[in-house]
């Protein structure tokens, strides 16, 4: 007796690539035995999780064996606070991805077009399809969203636009301004999911959208947010989407149960509350950022316009043997050939150290 369960499988899926994370660093010791291994391309906190942070978890240790609050009242209390919100519009998830999901789950019907950008995050179009959405991809302009594009992609099937600010993995994003001319051509009923994983690195550019005047402007925004970037969880798995009330008792209807861990929800608090280790963050990446400009351009390399904690570079060859020949130096960085993007690399700011020797490592597989 046999079974195909690709056969088997909704049609939306059969050729659909799974998201392909970067290397951990386990595996290239496991497979390369080298033991001196850094990474840099998952776009990680260097610093790691805020001390605070660490110290809740301890203390969440002995309540292990118990549910997790369902409802996620603390975490959304200290998320509303910050925002200055009401926490009937917040719902939490497992990570952005997650609630991208949420909202297709919520939102998108089978047959009903989402609009994505060229070079767009990946699980994008993942959540779009396991609902059987049509993914309508339109070019990128300078690297990013192309706004007057994607108005003219509107049909009366969309239903929703998963817009990146910045975006992963090209760094580009778009002003207040500019966005909210975008808002004020679009329909009202199609829901745009403002990505802003990288928003709290934006701090320096006065220009960048405030987001939550967006949303009391144009309701049809769903902010999401991460605690994976700045504050240095992304092993917990922990983030949330800022929305109308309605929106959020949409998505918090379809959300399972449990679907926040208590060790998630207690590290969050915490986090929020370590301004010692976001101002550290904050410097660190500033610095890293600097360097890698000025050595980049000493080495004659093109990256393009950075933002977040991340910088894409043009290696003017095939990315992927450059990678190849980086993770036999030890350094771990994120090809971007699945984006379409043969020759170039993206690479997480990391330590000082982690930097210096990503550059050395660089000049010395070129």
């Amino acid at each position: 007796m046999s079974i195909s369960f690709t056969a088997l499988a909704n049609e939306s899926i059969r050729h659909l690539a799974p998201y392909q994370p970067g290397k951990p660093i386990s595996e290239v010791q496991r497979e390369l035995g080298i033991k001196d291994v850094i990474k840099l391309a998952s776009n990680e906190n260097p610093l790691g999780a805020s001390p605070k942070a660490l110290a809740a978890i301890k203390n969440q240790i002995n309540e292990l064996a118990l549910y997790p609050d369902a409802s996620g009242h603390d975490l959304k209390q200290a998320i509303a606070k910050l925002w200055q919100i009401q926490p009937d519009q917040i719902t939490l998830g497992a990570g952005s991805e997650a609630l991208f999901v949420l909202i297709g789950q919520a939102f998108v019907k089978p047959g009903q077009d989402v609009i994505i950008s060229q070079y767009g995050f990946a699980t994008f179009t993942i959540a779009t399809r396991i609902f059987q959405g049509n993914v309508v991809t339109v070019p990128a302009k300078e690297w990013g969203h192309d706004l007057e594009a994607t108005l003219k992609a509107v049909t009366p099937n969309t239903r929703l636009i998963f817009l990146a600010n910045p975006n992963n993995p090209t760094a580009a994003w778009h002003d207040h301004d500019t966005l909210v001319k975008f808002f004020e051509r679009l329909p009202s009923d199609i829901i745009v999911v403002l990505d802003e994983a990288y928003a709290e690195f934006m701090t320096d550019e006065k220009n960048y959208p405030d987001s939550k005047k967006l949303l009391s402007q144009y309701p049809n925004i769903i902010i999401t947010r991460t605690f994976s970037k700045l504050h240095g969880l992304a092993g917990l798995r922990i983030g949330y989407a800022i929305s109308h009330p309605e929106a959020a008792d949409m998505l918090n209807r379809v959300k399972l149960p449990f679907n926040v861990a208590s060790t998630a929800m207690v590290a969050a608090i915490a986090a929020l509350d370590d301004h010692d280790h976001i101002e550290a963050t904050l410097n660190l990446n500033r610095e890293g950022m600097q360097y890698y400009k000025e050595e980049l351009t000493k080495m004659h390399i093109a990256f393009l316009p950075p933002a977040g904690n991340f910088m894409t570079i043009d290696v003017a060859r095939d990315c992927g043997a450059v990678y190849q020949s980086l993770l036999r130096e030890g350094v771990i960085v994120r090809p971007l050939t699945g984006y379409g993007l043969p020759t170039f690399l993206r690479v997480s700011i990391g330590t000082m150290t982690e930097n210096q020797r990503f550059i050395q490592s660089l000049r010395k597989v070129l």
